[in-house]
């Protein structure tokens, strides 16, 4: 008997349903894997990290900086010349990040008008909690404008 040889439509037609099949179960099992596996983010070895220069643009400007301490953001604010605080930059009432209002010297949560004062008590709004404090040196460096190192409290 003899072999006919597949048309080339019905070729096309099996090779287009085929990737079709197989982009649908990678876009269906991508997010599945990803969500049963989440990244890991490393946790600082020496429980301190380096938050920049003392004279860093971005403390002069905005007043305040944030960095990743682990997982965890933390607020990074110049209260005075040599005068750095570091608090959890994650409010209290509904996990927002928060900023700092630099021209009413207070750290604000944009989300519900949640406030606190540069030592990371609630002032206004309804967060329940105050912030969690972290502890600021300044680590002298030679020649240039000390670091901003920043460790758990």
């Amino acid at each position: 008997m003899e072999a006919y040889p597949v048309p080339e439509r019905r070729r096309f037609i099996n090779w287009f349903l085929g990737t079709s099949f197989g982009a649908l179960a990678l876009s269906v099992l991508y997010p599945l894997v990803r969500f049963l596996s989440p990244p890991r983010i490393p946790e600082p070895g020496t429980a301190q990290i380096e938050a920049g220069s003392a004279d860093d643009p971005v403390f002069r400007e905005k007043g305040f900086k944030i960095v990743r301490f682990g997982a965890d953001p933390v607020i990074v604010v110049r209260a005075a010349e040599n005068d750095f605080r570091a608090l959890s930059a994650t409010c209290t009432h509904l996990d927002c990040i928060v900023g700092f209002q630099k021209e009413r010297n207070r750290i604000w949560c944009n989300c519900h008008g949640g406030a606190y004062d540069l030592t990371g008590r609630n002032i206004a709004g309804p967060p329940p909690r105050p912030l969690t404090a972290f502890k600021v040196n300044l680590v002298p460096k030679s020649g240039s404008a000390p670091t901003v190192v920043v460790s758990k409290a």
